[in-house]
C-alpha cells in the first residue's frame, strides 16, 4: 500500500496540506493513503489552527511519496540544517513534491538539481536567489520530482501523486468527485492538462 507523507511544518498553509491530503485519502480503498507528517506532535498553522500530526518526521524515510507543504516559516526551515537532516529524501525510490514555498526546502536539500520549479509569487525571488529557475505555470514535474505553485495547485500535486501510484483513471475520478458541481468535466480536464506528461514519466 503506497503511503504519502504530507510534511507539515509550524506556520503551515492549511490549503496546501489539507487539500493534498484529503484528495489522496479518497483513494484509501484502493490502497493509497496520506498522513499529515510533522516535526513536533502539534503544529500551528499560519492562521492559528492547531493540528496533531498523524506521523512523526521519521515517517519520511519510509514513505513512498513525500510532499513538502508550504508556510510562513519556509525560509527559516530551508536554512535549518537540523530540520533538513530530518528529511532524507530519495528520488530514486520515492515520489517527491513541493507546494509553493516548499520548493525552498527541496532547493536547500539539493533535490531539484538543475530542474526548474513552480512556486508562489511571494516565494519566487527567494527561490531564484537559490539559483532555481521559477516557471510561470502552476505545476511542473520531471521524473519522480514535482513542484506546484499557488495554493489551489495542491489539487494538481495530489492528482500527480494519484496518477503515478494508481493511474490516470483514479486521479480523474477523485478530481471529478471534488469538482464544483456542474464544472466537473472542465475541472478534470484542467487538472490532467496541468500535470501533463510529467504525470506518467518514470
Amino acid at each position: 500500500m503506497p503511503q504519502v507523507a504530507v510534511v507539515t511544518f509550524d506556520g503551515f498553509n492549511e490549503l496546501d496540506s489539507f487539500i493534498a491530503s484529503a484528495l489522496i485519502n479518497r483513494c484509501r480503498k484502493d490502497g493509497l493513503e496520506a498522513f499529515i507528517t510533522t516535526p513536533t506532535p502539534v503544529v500551528t498553522s499560519m492562521n492559528g489552527v492547531e493540528v496533531t500530526g498523524q506521523r512523526p518526521m521519521d515517517f519520511v524515510a519510509e514513505a513512498d511519496v513525500v510532499l513538502i507543504g508550504s508556510g510562513v516559516k519556509a525560509r527559516e526551515i530551508s536554512a535549518d540544517d537540523a530540520m533538513l537532516a530530518r528529511l532524507p529524501l530519495d528520488p530514486s525510490r520515492q515520489l517527491i513534491g513541493s507546494q509553493c514555498s516548499g520548493a525552498l526546502v527541496l532547493a536547500a536539500l539539493g533535490t531539484l538539481g538543475d530542474m526548474p520549479a513552480c512556486t508562489d509569487a511571494k516565494t519566487r525571488p527567494f527561490l531564484e536567489a537559490k539559483g532555481v529557475k521559477a516557471l510561470d505555470v502552476p505545476f511542473h514535474a520531471e521524473g519522480n520530482i514535482a513542484t506546484a505553485g499557488g495554493c489551489l495547485a495542491s489539487q494538481y500535486l495530489a492528482a500527480w501523486t494519484i496518477t503515478r501510484t494508481l493511474g490516470e483513471d483514479a486521479a480523474r475520478a477523485v478530481v471529478d468527485y471534488v469538482a464544483p458541481y456542474g464544472e466537473n468535466e472542465e475541472t478534470v480536464e484542467r487538472a490532467m492538462r496541468a500535470i501533463g506528461a510529467g504525470a506518467m514519466s518514470a
